[in-house]
């Protein structure tokens, strides 16, 4: 369900933002876009302060299907007009979903809208790629370690 998969993301949403890099902000979950008196919501939304812009995020079970840019087009138009500050760029969108079909997100030119398409994992990787990104993650941890130690003794 969407909604597991949201709950999952904002109980660890620390790491869901780092993983998408630096400079996002929250600003809300289930984002109540009112148009012609029929609520609709959007997933989740964020501000890139580097960018300057609105992200509107909206989380899909199963590959991704042509009606999701109608959605995420609505969405977007209402962010510009009734959320954009004057001094912010256009809102984008990112539609993340277990699977693209790429020629069909060719075909619809989403670029060109403003959205993008991403897939996540709904399956563990191998073992392998899992013991890879843990002897990594022992690397960050071990630096960060030895910076915080030279940040105490020059103290």
């Amino acid at each position: 369900m969407e909604k597991d998969l949201e709950d999952a993301i904002m109980r660890d949403l620390e790491q869901f933002l780092l993983e998408f890099g630096t400079g996002f902000s929250f600003l809300a979950r289930q984002k109540c876009i009112v148009v012609d008196d029929i609520d609709f919501h959007l997933d989740l939304l964020f501000f890139h302060r580097r960018l300057r812009r609105l992200i509107a995020i909206e989380l899909k079970v199963g590959d991704f299907k042509p009606e999701y840019k109608g959605q995420m087009e609505l969405y977007l138009r209402w962010l510009d007009k009734y959320e954009r500050q004057p001094n912010e760029e256009s809102p984008i969108g990112l539609i993340l979903c277990t699977g693209k079909n790429q020629e069909c997100i060719e075909l619809l030119e989403l670029d060109k809208a403003g959205i993008h398409v991403a897939e996540y994992l709904t399956a563990l990787p191998s073992k392998e790629a899992l013991r890879q990104q843990l002897q990594q993650a022992r690397k960050r941890a071990r630096h960060r370690l030895e910076e915080s130690a030279c940040e105490q003794l020059s103290l």
